[in-house]
């Protein structure tokens, strides 16, 4: 991204040095030997108050090469969120796994028809009189009614409210942009999660979302 021009950045053709881009960090080895998931969260926490270079494409690779309970390495990967959003970067990470089975092979996605209870759309009743005729008629006007009085209500909040300021939220011109912040992990039993799986009958891939939600 420029910001040469009048101060509004805009996007430029670039050629990408991947030594900018690819950092292997040397963390204190008796932070590391101490605990290391909490040597991670504190790397990650003080990388939120780095800001990212917008003279080169705005995305980089942090390689934290040390073990800890749960995998041999840790990878973090930041990126600006104009690129894309989690849902495109986790199609992107999808499209670039194979399959452990067969590495010429994509990884298998959940199939898109949902069976279950909770997946079955249920049989609308038949009009079989005026009375239910009136009764579906009031029903979409009640829902015309509720979509006019939820379009003004947010017209209304995008011009006169303002979202209150939390720690997400971006920082004034005249205040410090980039305050330190922490992102805590914690892992689930991939056990616990087919058992969750199979009490409410849905893919593991739904559920992780609402965990993460």
């Amino acid at each position: 991204m420029d910001d040469s021009a009048g101060g509004k950045p805009r996007w430029v053709r670039t050629e990408v040095n991947l030594d900018d881009h690819i950092i292997v960090p040397n963390v204190d080895p008796t932070v590391v030997a101490s605990d290391p998931e909490k040597a991670v969260e504190d790397y990650v926490a003080a990388l939120t108050t780095v800001p990212m270079d917008r003279r080169r494409p705005l995305w980089d690779f942090h390689f934290l090469d040390f073990p800890t309970p749960k995998a041999t390495s840790t990878m973090v990967l930041r990126m600006h969120h104009s690129i894309g959003d989690g849902m495109s970067f986790m199609t992107l990470f999808v499209a670039l796994s194979r399959s452990t089975d067969d590495p010429s092979r994509q990884a298998a996605m959940p199939p898109l028809r949902r069976t279950g209870p909770i997946y079955q759309l249920q049989p609308r009743p038949l009009l079989l009189s005026c009375k239910a005729l009136l009764v579906w008629l009031l029903s979409y006007l009640v829902l015309a009614w509720h979509t006019l009085v939820d379009g003004v209500l947010l017209v209304a909040t995008i011009l006169f409210l303002c979202d209150p300021r939390t720690l997400f939220t971006r920082a004034d011109s005249g205040r410090k942009a980039h305050l330190r912040k922490r992102f805590v992990h914690r892992s689930l039993s991939l056990d616990d999660v087919k058992f969750i799986k199979t009490a409410v009958n849905c893919v593991p891939k739904t559920l992780s979302l609402h965990l993460n939600m």
